[in-house]
């Protein structure tokens, strides 16, 4: 079988004179966790809907499994969760499971195994009304996983939860990934995307921005915020180094951007040589926050 699961190419869907998502391409392969990060409005949730056949494309296409595989078959072999979870108010969480089965066609066994995954069977004979947030959405995570999905696609579910509900989501998030199953998760939460995901596709506007493993995203030769009494000559000597791919100031320190390793003991002697004395040396690495900033920065 195809290590490919899924391949977008120059898919683009417009409403009105409103381009949601503008030629996207991108390929998501087996046993990855995916992120789909953007703000809100930069085209997520459509591009879920196209690829759950809920929401036509205006242009190009995509292909399951490299076209070995027909929309209506793939979606078979898909666990999503679009919207908030939609069960019977009325019923317990074990009566709304059974039901799911019926309508997956699949077998009322695996409902006390996933249950156990969310850590919901102690409330399986609990009606659905009496659940939290947070208990919601595990259930509607069981649900999607009823049919063993090898691609399980989720739209912001995190929203609306308090930190204990975000903590859990996210744990489960990382247990179902490391079980094997390849995940989509759109998030407009940097945080999120860093602590579950291991690929990350930047969207704004429609447009994609990075695509690539989330740890290359924040792997920068990172910077240095430095002072000196003379900060004039501090500056001037750091714009002649190398490994300089930039020197400012900011916030009254002077911060040199790097374009190349530099430890912090070889600038510390390349500084004590040129009788640079630094009243504040310190070096960071951007966040993929800083990141993600700079990437979506207006063109």
């Amino acid at each position: 079988m195809s290590n490919t699961i899924l391949e977008l190419n120059q898919l683009s869907k417009s409403f009105g004179s409103l381009k949601a998502v503008d030629q996207l391409s991108l390929k998501l392969k087996h046993g990855n966790v995916y992120g789909l990060l953007g703000p809100n409005g930069s085209g997520k949730s459509t591009t879920l809907g196209m690829i759950l056949n809920v929401i036509n494309p205006s242009s190009g296409s995509f292909e399951w499994y490299e076209g070995q595989t027909s929309t209506h078959q793939a979606l078979k072999k898909i666990g999503a969760i679009i919207e908030r979870p939609n069960f019977y108010p009325y019923m317990s969480a074990l009566q709304n499971l059974k039901l799911i089965c019926k309508i997956k066609q699949c077998s009322y066994e695996t409902i006390e195994e996933k249950l156990l995954l969310v850590g919901l069977w102690n409330r399986r004979d609990s009606k659905f009304r009496t659940f939290s947030l947070g208990m919601k959405q595990r259930l509607a995570i069981a649900a999607a996983l009823m049919n063993n999905p090898e691609l399980l696609i989720l739209d912001e579910p995190t929203n609306g939860l308090d930190p204990e509900g975000i903590h859990q989501i996210r744990k489960l998030i990382i247990t179902i990934a490391k079980m094997g199953t390849t995940i989509l998760l759109a998030s407009h939460l940097l945080d999120e995307v860093e602590k579950v995901c291991n690929e990350v596709i930047v969207l704004k506007n429609g447009v994609k921005y990075y695509e690539g493993a989330v740890d290359q995203i924040t792997q920068t030769f990172g910077y240095f915020e430095l002072n000196a009494i003379d900060q004039m000559a501090l500056a001037n000597f750091l714009k002649s180094l190398p490994q300089a791919k930039e020197v400012k100031l900011e916030n009254n320190l002077v911060k040199l951007n790097l374009n190349a390793e530099l430890s912090e003991e070889e600038l510390s002697k390349k500084l004590a040589k040129a009788k640079i004395f630094a009243t504040h040396f310190v070096k960071k690495h951007p966040s993929l926050e800083q990141q993600f900033l700079t990437l979506t920065k207006a063109q």
